[in-house]
């Protein structure tokens, strides 16, 4: 290799997404919070001088491209190119499909990661052949052999995710070898789901950007926040929190947020003004407030810019989010709720 060659990074994006039958009532919502998604993609590729591409594919018992790597800043919009179908479900074939076409990019120059994420509102009933009228699952052993095969023996560089509708769904794509952490469950009932959903997909997309900074091309914790961001980043972007303005407590058992703080003197419960630490996965609508604190000192930083900051600029929605592992900063999520457990070896909180 040349000496004096730039060694760019180039991320390849490829998006999954469902379009059989019963997501028809999403298809002129997704297609718009799709085109938000692109939109931050080249916000962000762009902010950090990366070269993303992105292929977009749809699915029902067929699996169909619509997009192939292509540059992110020449991306048309989704309208007219996604249709939901009255089909089934070939999960696995998609997901397969799409992963085999990204390992004939060549990789020869420029330091390149692969970014897979899959949106389903159902589970697996059509890879090699629709199934919704016989129920014969024997044809599917081949290929759960060969997603099991295919996950398992991705380069590290490589990172496999899926949003799923329920538990269920999310212990299935658990056993095709998506990483746990690489799986998130979105309300497919609801018109809101899917903003929500996408939301989801644009913070972790964005997460995943900013990892490529700090040399991480490839993860199986993508739906965390927090782990990607620095102190200096913090302080440069976030307001400080006065020190008299807000208490730190430390949770030693799991009780209830209502019944802790009122057992500490000085303080009572507000609504509202209450912050726990993020740790487990959680969903965090648009309208509450986020802080970081360093953990070396336990400053605090808020301000309109913080959601930005973890989750990325523009996404609006609520998100399906866990902590990130930083060794120098936590993430703490306000409360409105009375009864909310807080959990044992935490902290919570408190502005004054």
């Amino acid at each position: 290799m040349s000496a004096n060659r730039i060694q760019h990074k180039v991320n390849h994006v490829a998006l999954v997404v469902d379009a059989s039958g019963s997501m028809y009532q999403h298809q002129g919502q997704l297609v718009r919070v799709v085109d938000e998604f692109v939109a931050g993609l080249k916000a962000e590729s762009d902010s950090l001088g990366h070269e993303t591409r992105i292929s977009l594919y749809s699915f029902d018992h067929r699996v169909e491209n619509l997009v192939w790597d292509m540059d992110v800043k020449h991306l048309p919009s989704m309208r007219g190119l996604y249709k939901v179908n009255n089909g089934a479900t070939a999960l696995i074939e998609a997901s397969l499909k799409s992963l085999d076409d990204l390992g004939h990019i060549w990789e020869e120059y420029g330091e390149h990661s692969f970014l897979q994420i899959v949106v389903t509102d159902g589970e697996e009933n059509a890879s090699g052949g629709d199934r919704r009228h016989d129920g014969d699952m024997t044809i599917l052993g081949p290929w759960l052999e060969r997603i099991t095969a295919k996950m398992g023996g991705l380069p590290g560089h490589w990172t496999s995710a899926i949003l799923v509708p329920n538990s269920l769904a999310k212990r299935t794509a658990q056993n095709y070898g998506f990483p746990a952490g690489n799986i998130a469950i979105w309300d497919a009932d609801s018109q809101k789901g899917v903003e929500d959903a996408i939301g989801t997909v644009r913070a972790a997309a964005t997460s995943f950007l900013r990892g490529r900074e700090q040399g991480v091309r490839g993860t199986k914790n993508l739906f965390a926040v927090g782990q990607d961001i620095s102190v200096d980043d913090v302080r440069a972007t976030l307001e400080p929190v006065p020190a008299d303005k807000y208490r730190l407590l430390k949770v030693d058992k799991e009780t209830e947020i209502r019944a802790f703080v009122d057992s500490h003197p000085g303080v009572t419960y507000e609504r509202g003004s209450c912050y726990y630490q993020l740790g487990a996965r959680v969903q965090v609508q648009p309208d509450k407030e986020v802080i970081v604190v360093e953990k070396d000192t336990d400053r605090a930083y808020t301000g309109e810019a913080a959601r930005n900051l973890l989750f990325g600029a523009g996404v609006r929605g609520t998100v399906s989010v866990k902590a990130g592992n930083n060794p120098k900063l936590e993430v703490y999520v306000q409360s409105r709720s009375v009864n909310r457990k807080l959990k044992a070896d935490t902290r919570l909180l408190i502005m004054l």
